[in-house]
């Protein structure tokens, strides 16, 4: 899954945490990190890939927004073995009562 490769990387969660909060162009989110601004592009585009950002033009800026929607896979993914953990979890708290 596209989607979790891209979140496997803590710039990349980093980033989307920033767009989290609102809307960012590629400079801006550049100056929260220690990295160049073409190494934040190759993260936004692996993000946009993955489907978890948007991109818009605003004349010769990109502005970059997080896609709900591109986190559902994730969360259709990582419910089943959440849903798995609470039936054991249940089981186990039934066995000590």
């Amino acid at each position: 899954m596209e989607a979790l490769d891209a979140l496997g990387n803590p710039v990349r969660r980093d980033i989307l945490d920033l767009l989290h909060a609102q809307e960012r162009t590629v400079v801006d989110l550049a100056g929260h990190f220690p990295i160049s601004r073409p190494a934040i592009s190759r993260h936004l585009k692996l993000l946009h890939d993955a489907g978890l950002v948007e991109r818009r033009e605003e004349g010769r800026t990109n502005v970059y927004a997080l896609r709900p929607e591109g986190f559902a896979a994730v969360e259709a993914y990582l419910s089943r073995f959440w849903d798995e953990a609470l039936v054991r979890f249940r089981m186990v708290v039934e066995n000590v009562e």
